[in-house]
């Protein structure tokens, strides 16, 4: 399961004080960095085509996992040749985990050491984010840069929580990273 991380570098081009800019060189394409990346939550850049995004001066494209795990589902989006070519986009693309989409409808989800339980906003059906299923969608979905599952406790929450949700955190990145399955 999933591409070790190969073909990417990254070099600062300048800095100003603590801030840097940068470039982020990767199979599909450069991302200069500090990076606008608009949000292609159901994979597309609302009331764009895709040159129009390109046009705006973005590199990379942020898809939602969530969203697109759910509709049209990660798996069908594979069979029709991946993210990329689904939405007609041949740069980069970063997936986000999921995780905060789960955690932020609470009331329809379940949180347990496996992940998040939730009912689909759009049809009430139930379904499970864990850190594998997530990495998994991010793989069907052809991302270039894929994000570990995190665990987001609402705001404010006990000292107790927080380091609860770091730790899980960090579990999830190490379960990751030993099965080698962070993406290219």
């Amino acid at each position: 399961m999933g591409h070790v991380v190969t073909g990417l570098s990254f070099k600062i081009s300048a800095t100003d004080g603590a801030a840097r800019a940068g470039l982020i060189a990767m199979q599909r394409g450069e991302i200069r960095t500090p990076a606008f990346m608009p949000v292609g939550t159901a994979a597309t850049v609302k009331a764009m085509k895709p040159q129009d995004v390109r046009s705006s001066g973005a590199d990379i494209i942020l898809g939602n996992t969530y969203h697109l795990m759910l509709r049209p589902g990660a798996e069908r989006v594979s069979r029709l040749g991946g993210l990329h070519r689904f939405m007609d986009w041949d740069r980069p693309i970063l997936t986000d985990s999921g995780g905060y989409q789960v955690m932020s409808l609470s009331d329809l989800t379940k949180v347990s050491e496996e992940g998040g339980s939730f009912a689909s906003h759009l049809d009430g059906t139930r379904h499970m984010l864990s850190p594998e299923r997530s990495m998994e969608v991010q793989q069907n979905l052809g991302a270039d840069i894929a994000m570990a599952f995190d665990e987001c406790p609402p705001h404010p929450a006990p000292k107790e929580a927080v380091a609860e949700a770091t730790a899980s955190n960090e579990s999830s990145i190490q379960l990751l990273l030993a099965g080698g399955s962070i993406l290219h």
